[in-house]
């Protein structure tokens, strides 16, 4: 019986799992869908390129989305189950709640191992893919991504206006660049003329421009200016394929761990590191948690139904996420070491769920925040 009982379980887990990472999935995607859908539509991108993109975020996507598919898909299996009296028939029939956990358990450990696939070899790989072919993209559509009379920003921290461009020259007119890539030493570029190119075997596009000055503001009341004939800036990555520039989110376990023991790291790089490091494990542990922590809640919603699970996941997640980020800050501040602050949120639900889980074994109620007496005492309050 307890072997049906744990695959009837598993079945209900896995099917509504399944469902609830391909939504949260698409949620996530949809913000990025805008910009993805622009670069075919405005500048000619291949279909086939834009696939790939969406191909490389989507593990960033499953480290957060693995979980709260997890903790939505057993609120809503253990509330059904709930709602049409099952589990009082499975508590009538000798199982306890407890003896309920270890297919949930099972479960979690699956999401587990996806998630931290997810996060330690997916996020890297995706992450570094999509930086290449962003850039490869943006070298070979340049003359569709360069408006006449249009802020082009499409490198970070460079922003050029031309009056005229020659799509077929690659040739400007009427140029102004702003380069803020050193906040100490902003400057900007006028140049009558100019040549946009792409630097041989590497990842960066060469501005040859013609006639025009440089505008250079420095510490306190420091100002130069510069006439010239011919400048050549570079703007992008200087580097090969893989030399692109890279932060902690594209870095492998190995790569992080061997910059954080590295003498040349500044202490403030060492503890994004580490703090980068151990959210790898801690975000897909909290698969587990939130087994734990889901089965006494959806024992207890059994008449708000599937909406009631609903808002309840969100309502955890929420919760998790705004705690993770606020030890992550401190962490990164330096406040509370990385390798406790970042283990805090995993903690602090599963105690919470443990104590949740303790109450539905021994059939007592789950406290509730009434909200609608708290509105009624601050209305008479007031």
């Amino acid at each position: 019986m307890k072997r049906i009982l744990s695959l009837y379980i598993i079945r209900e887990i896995s099917s509504l799992f399944l469902l609830g990472i391909v939504i949260f999935t698409l949620v996530l995607l949809m913000g990025r869908l805008i910009t993805l859908t622009d670069l075919v539509v405005s500048h000619g991108v291949p279909l086939g390129d834009v696939g790939r993109m969406i191909m490389y975020l989507i593990p960033s996507f499953l480290v957060f989305t693995i979980p709260m598919a997890f903790l939505l898909a057993v609120l809503l299996a253990f509330g059904r189950l709930s709602a049409d009296n099952e589990i009082v028939v499975i508590k009538a029939s000798g199982v306890s709640v407890i003896q309920m956990m270890p297919p949930v358990i099972v479960c979690a450990f699956m999401a587990v191992l996806l998630a931290l696939g997810a996060s330690t070899i997916g996020v890297p790989w995706g992450n570094s893919a999509f930086k290449e072919l962003s850039f490869q993209v943006l070298k070979n559509n340049i003359t569709a991504t360069i408006r006449e009379k249009t802020f082009w920003d499409d490198i970070p921290g460079v922003v050029m206006y031309t009056d005229h461009y020659d799509e077929s020259e690659q040739a400007l007119k009427g140029v102004i660049i702003h380069d803020g890539r050193n906040a100490d030493r902003p400057m900007t570029v006028f140049a009558r003329n100019g040549v946009v190119s792409s630097v041989a075997g590497s990842q960066a596009l060469l501005l040859s421009l013609y006639d025009g000055s440089i505008h250079m503001a420095g510490a306190g009341d420091i100002y130069r200016l510069v006439h010239f004939g011919e400048y050549s800036m570079t703007v992008g990555e200087k580097g090969k394929g893989s030399t692109i520039s890279r932060n902690e989110t594209d870095m492998w376990l190995s790569e992080l761990h061997s910059q954080i023991e590295s003498a040349a790291t500044s202490p403030k790089d060492r503890l994004k590191m580490m703090a980068e490091y151990h959210s790898r494990f801690t975000f897909p542990f909290s698969s587990l948690v939130f087994a734990i922590l889901a089965v006494p809640l959806g024992i207890q919603n059994r008449r708000s139904g599937k909406s009631g699970g609903f808002t309840v996941s969100i309502a955890i997640i929420l919760a998790y996420y705004v705690l993770m980020s606020v030890v992550r800050t401190l962490a990164e501040k330096g406040s509370v070491p990385p390798a406790v602050a970042l283990w805090v949120p995993d903690l602090v639900f599963f105690c919470l769920g443990c104590f949740l889980l303790r109450r539905a074994s021994l059939e007592k109620s789950i406290p509730t925040f009434d909200y609608k007496a708290a509105l009624n005492y601050f209305r008479k309050a007031a």
